[in-house]
C-alpha cells in the first residue's frame, strides 16, 4: 500500500520530467492518409485538439463571426472579429491583450466595419481590410493610424469595378498584396506609397471542350446569354520569409488550388507527390459532405511545410517543400475538436490553431508523437541532418508501415551518403521513379566499373553468337519449316502472306501458339519490367488469367469482326485465314517483349526514349504486317484495306456495346426472377 500510495504521488511529477503533453481531446476522428494509387489508407492522427478558445473564456467577450488569423513571430494571436467590428489580440495562452475596435482619425473617432482581413507587418504595424469601408488601414502597434489606403485608381478597373478588401499580406519592401471579393484578375498589388500598381497572379479559366463546340457554332446573340468563362477569384493569401506569396482558391476538381507566387505572379509551387496538393483525392459524389476540396486558407512552417484547409470536410492537409502529403486530420462536426465553419489556420511554434466562424472560436491543436517525427524528420532531410532524418523516418515506419513518404525520405538520405543500393530499395518501397533512377544511374556506374570484364566478355560472347548463328542460317538451303515460315513472313510480308494463303504453308496451331507465347510474354512484362518504367505493378499481385484475356479477347474480337465486315464486302479471306494472318503479323511484338524487359533494367529515366523506341518499332512492324495480311488474305486494293480495317475497329466497338447491353439486361432479369421468388415464397410462408 505505501509502494501504491508513493507511485501515485510520483507519476504526475514522472510525467513532467520525460516531458510527456498529455492532449486534453481524444481524436474525435480516425486518422488516414493517400498511398501512391490515390486509396485512402488508415493512419496514426498526427494532430490532437488541446483547447478551445472562445466565449466565456475571453475577457474581452466571445467572438462573432471571426474571418480572419493572424500570429506573428512572437506568438502573438490576431483575430479579424468581424461580427463585433473589432481586432482582438491574445497571447501564447490565449490570454486577450488588447481590442482594437477604433481608431483617431483626423481628430475624429473612427471605427472599424466588418473587417475580414489581419496582417501584422514585422515593424509591427498592422493592416486591416476594412472590408465594410473599402480600405485599407494601417495601425501602430498600440492601436495609431498611420494611413488609409482607399480604393485603387487605374484605367485597367473600369467603371463597374467593387474594391472591398477580404485578405491580405505585405512583404518586407512594404508592397501590399490585397484579395477583393468577386475581383477575378488575380491579387492586387500596391506599392510601399499606397498606390495600385496592377495585379498578379490571375488564375486561368476552365471550359470543357463541349463549351467551347457551342461557342463556335451558337450565333452572337446566344453567346452574349451564355455563361461567361471567366477565371476563378482568389480567397485568401499568405506569405513566406523568401518573399513568395501563397494563395488559394476553392475551385471544384481543380489540381492547382493552392499557388506559390513569384513576384512576377508565376506559379513555382513544387508538385512532385504523388498526387497534386489539392486536399482530398477521393470523395463522394452524394450523401453528406459531397464533392472536392474547397481550400479556404493556408498556414506556412518552417523548411517550406505548408498546410491547406479543406472547408467541404473540415480536414487540414499537411505537405512538405516538394508537395509531397505528410498528413491529414480535423473533421466538421458537433464533438469538441471539430468545427462548423472554419475559416482559417495558421501555425503557432509546431501547433496549429484554426478559426471557426460557426462556432466562433479558436482551436488549438497539438501534434501527436506520429506527427512530431514526421515533421521534424521533413525539416532534418530539408537542412541536411540525414543521420537524424532517417532516425524520424524509422520512428515514423514503425508507428505507420505504410507511410511511403518515410521510404522516400529515408532513400533521400542514403542516396546523400552514397548507399545507391539501399536508396534503390527505399525508393521502390516510397514509389518515387525519379529518384529511383537517380540511385540507379549511380549503382550502375559503379557496377560496371567493377565488373567491367565481365561486362565485355559477356557482350563479345553474345556478339560471336549472332554471327555464327547468321552464318548457320546462310548456309540452310532447304524450305524453311513452320518457324522458318514465320521469319520469313514478317520480312517478306507480301511472299509470305501469299504462301500462307495460297500455298497452305501457314499453320492455325502455330498461330495460336503465338498468341500463347505474346500472352505469357505479356504476363512476364508485367512481372519484370524494371520499376522505373512499370510502377503500378506488384508481382506477387499479377493475375495471370486477367493478363492473358486482355490479349487472347481482342485478338480473337478482331478476327470475328473483320470476318463478319468483309462477309459483305467480297473478302476472300476465310475465319482461319484471318486469324493466322493476325496472329503472324504480331511476330514482330512477340520477338520484341525480351528485348524491352531486359532493357527496361538497365536503364534510367532519360534514357526511356530507347525503350519507347523499340517498343514503337515492334507495334508500327506489327500494323505494317497487319495492313498487307488483310490485304492479301482479302485480295483488296489499298483503299478497300483500309476502309475495312476502319469499319472492322467499328463493328469492335458495336460488339462490345451489345454485349454490355445483354449483361446488364441478363442482370435485371435475374434479379427481377430472384424478387419474384423471394416474394412468392414470402406469400407462401404467410399462408
Amino acid at each position: 500500500m505505501n509502494r501504491l500510495c508513493k507511485f501515485l504521488l510520483l507519476f504526475p511529477l514522472m510525467l513532467i520530467l520525460v516531458g510527456i503533453s498529455v492532449p486534453v481531446y481524444a481524436a474525435p476522428y480516425d486518422g488516414y492518409n493517400y498511398s501512391w494509387w490515390g486509396d485512402p489508407e488508415p493512419a496514426p492522427v498526427p494532430y490532437l485538439p488541446v483547447k478551445q478558445i472562445g466565449g466565456e473564456q475571453l475577457s474581452s467577450g466571445p467572438f462573432k463571426s471571426p474571418e480572419d488569423l493572424f500570429i506573428t513571430a512572437d506568438n502573438q494571436i490576431y483575430v479579424a472579429d468581424t461580427g463585433n467590428n473589432r481586432i482582438v489580440v491574445l497571447d501564447e495562452q490565449a490570454s486577450v491583450i488588447q481590442t482594437i475596435d477604433a481608431f483617431v482619425n483626423g481628430n475624429k473617432a473612427d471605427s472599424f466595419s466588418a473587417p475580414q482581413g489581419i496582417f501584422v507587418h514585422s515593424n509591427g504595424h498592422l493592416f486591416i481590410a476594412d472590408t465594410g469601408n473599402k480600405r485599407i488601414v494601417e495601425l501602430t502597434k498600440e492601436g495609431e493610424l498611420v494611413r488609409v489606403i482607399g480604393a485603387p485608381e487605374s484605367d485597367v478597373l473600369g467603371g463597374n469595378f467593387v474594391y472591398e478588401p477580404i485578405k491580405l499580406v505585405g512583404d518586407s519592401a512594404g508592397r501590399l498584396y490585397v484579395v477583393g471579393k468577386g475581383v477575378f484578375n488575380g491579387i492586387m498589388q500596391f506599392d510601399s506609397g499606397g498606390k495600385f500598381s496592377g495585379f498578379m497572379g490571375v488564375n486561368k479559366v476552365r471550359y470543357s471542350a463541349a463549351d467551347l463546340f457551342w461557342k463556335r457554332v451558337m450565333t452572337k446573340e446566344q453567346r452574349s446569354k451564355m455563361v461567361l468563362f471567366i477565371p476563378v477569384e482568389f480567397n485568401n493569401v499568405d506569405i513566406d520569409s523568401e518573399g513568395f506569396v501563397y494563395a488559394t482558391t476553392s475551385e471544384a476538381f481543380s489540381d492547382t488550388p493552392v499557388k506559390r507566387l513569384n513576384p512576377s505572379g508565376t506559379d513555382v509551387l513544387k508538385r512532385t507527390g504523388y498526387q497534386p496538393p489539392k486536399g482530398d483525392i477521393r470523395f463522394r459524389t452524394g450523401g453528406t459532405r459531397p464533392g472536392t476540396s474547397a481550400i479556404q486558407s493556408v498556414a506556412l512552417d518552417r523548411n517550406g511545410i505548408y498546410s491547406i484547409l479543406d472547408s467541404t470536410r473540415g480536414r487540414i492537409f499537411t505537405y512538405d517543400r516538394e508537395g509531397k502529403l505528410m498528413y491529414i486530420y480535423g473533421l466538421l462536426g458537433e464533438q469538441v475538436g471539430t468545427f462548423k465553419t472554419p475559416t482559417d489556420i495558421d501555425m503557432l511554434g509546431d501547433k496549429m490553431i484554426v478559426l471557426d466562424k460557426g462556432l466562433n472560436q479558436l482551436v488549438m491543436f497539438e501534434p501527436t508523437r506520429y506527427g512530431k517525427v514526421i515533421r521534424e524528420a521533413v525539416i532534418n532531410n530539408d537542412i541536411g541532418e540525414e543521420e537524424k532524418s532517417v532516425e524520424k523516418w524509422r520512428e515514423a515506419l514503425r508507428l505507420n508501415n505504410n507511410l511511403e513518404i518515410a521510404y522516400l525520405g529515408i532513400g533521400k538520405a542514403e542516396l546523400r551518403q552514397g548507399h545507391n543500393y539501399e536508396a534503390m530499395k527505399h525508393f521502390e518501397l516510397g514509389m518515387h521513379t525519379q529518384y529511383y533512377s537517380r540511385a540507379f544511374e549511380r549503382y550502375r556506374k559503379d557496377f560496371m566499373w567493377e565488373h567491367f570484364g565481365k561486362i565485355a566478355a559477356v557482350a563479345i560472347t553474345a556478339v560471336v553468337l549472332l554471327i555464327a548463328a547468321r552464318v548457320l542460317i546462310k548456309r540452310r538451303t532447304a524450305e524453311p519449316g513452320v518457324v522458318g515460315m514465320g521469319w520469313y513472313t514478317i520480312f517478306h510480308p507480301f511472299n509470305g502472306f501469299w504462301e500462307l494463303k495460297f500455298e497452305r504453308k501457314g499453320k492455325i496451331w502455330f498461330a495460336l501458339l503465338l498468341l500463347l507465347i505474346l500472352s505469357l510474354l505479356y504476363v512476364l512484362k508485367r512481372q519484370f519490367t524494371g520499376f522505373i518504367f512499370n510502377p503500378t505493378v506488384n508481382a506477387e499481385n499479377v493475375n495471370v488469367i486477367d493478363e492473358i484475356k486482355f490479349i487472347v479477347l481482342p485478338f480473337f474480337l478482331w478476327c470475328i469482326a473483320n470476318w463478319s465486315m468483309t462477309t459483305l464486302m467480297d473478302g476472300e479471306g476465310k475465319f482461319k485465314e484471318i486469324v493466322m494472318a493476325t496472329a503472324y503479323a504480331l511476330i514482330p511484338v512477340v520477338l520484341m517483349q525480351i528485348p524491352l524487359i531486359l532493357l527496361s533494367n538497365v536503364i534510367t529515366i532519360q534514357e526511356g526514349s530507347f525503350y519507347r523506341l523499340l517498343e514503337s518499332i515492334g507495334f508500327l512492324w506489327f500494323f505494317g504486317l497487319l495492313f498487307v495480311g488483310m490485304l492479301t488474305v482479302h485480295q483488296y486494293t489499298v483503299g478497300k484495306t483500309v476502309i475495312t480495317m476502319l469499319l472492322t475497329m467499328l463493328v469492335m466497338g458495336i460488339i462490345i456495346f451489345l454485349g454490355l447491353l445483354f449483361f446488364s439486361l441478363a442482370q435485371q432479369m435475374l434479379s427481377f426472377a430472384a424478387t419474384v421468388y423471394k416474394e412468392a415464397m414470402f406469400r407462401l410462408g404467410e399462408g
